[in-house]
């Protein structure tokens, strides 16, 4: 979940902001997002099975999340406008 406690966001917000300036489309936020991955199992050493699992089901939560609070408000809005199917 991304739902941590204060002070590790602060203590990531700087190093984010920066990240975030950089990013100037798709392709910026995949190598971004692939970079970080990399790293995170670099540190987390050996890459093994549970590793690149553990790192999947990140992603797909991190999917997930997205999804549920940035996605679905932004279509319900836009059922709202134009209608149901």
């Amino acid at each position: 979940m991304p739902y941590i406690k204060q002070e590790r966001r602060k203590a990531m917000k700087s190093a984010l902001g920066d990240l975030q300036a950089q990013i100037g489309g798709p392709g910026d936020l995949n190598y971004a997002i692939s970079k970080l991955c990399k790293r995170y199992m670099q540190i987390r050493e050996p890459i093994n099975y549970s590793l690149l699992n553990e790192t999947i089901g990140v992603l797909e939560s991190a999917k997930l999340e997205f999804y549920r609070v940035i996605v679905s408000p932004y279509e319900e809005i836009k059922r709202a406008q134009n209608g149901d199917i």
